[in-house]
């Protein structure tokens, strides 16, 4: 018995060391996986993830491929200034709107990378607050 004790010991510890990691672990990912909002644009309604921090704009809808369980992202700057996004690592086309306090200064295609096999980048028309992106 004695002998039994030793491995159940490092049996449980290592039980809750994996359940701690997972944990960890989902928690890490649901920071990056904002919270999504309805935003009515243009007479829809859209699921948005929101994206309102430094890593959350750096990341943004890279790396997703479709079929996803929103319609795109909200991007939601301190403030006003002239914007540039970029395909890298986009995986779906998008169209971005360009709104500047909640008016909207214009709209831009952002193909794929897949779909132009090269980085494209587009910019705002003038300075915004608000970048949004949805999945064409």
């Amino acid at each position: 018995m004695v002998n039994k004790l030793p491995k159940r010991i490092i049996i449980l510890a290592l039980f809750f060391i994996s359940f701690f990691a997972i944990f960890f672990f989902v928690n890490k990912q649901k920071k990056y996986v904002s919270d999504t909002i309805i935003y009515n644009l243009e007479g829809k309604k859209l699921n948005l993830l929101v994206a309102d921090t430094p890593a959350e704009w750096e990341k943004g809808l890279m790396n997703y491929r479709e079929p996803v369980n929103f319609d795109g992202m909200v991007f939601v700057f301190p403030e006003r200034q002239a914007r540039t996004f970029w395909n890298k690592n986009t995986y779906v086309n998008l169209k971005l709107y360009w709104i500047d306090k909640d008016k909207i200064i214009g709209i831009s295609d952002l193909p794929s990378i897949e779909t132009t096999k090269e980085i494209v980048t587009v910019s705002s028309p003038g300075p915004a607050d608000k970048v949004i992106e949805v999945i064409n």
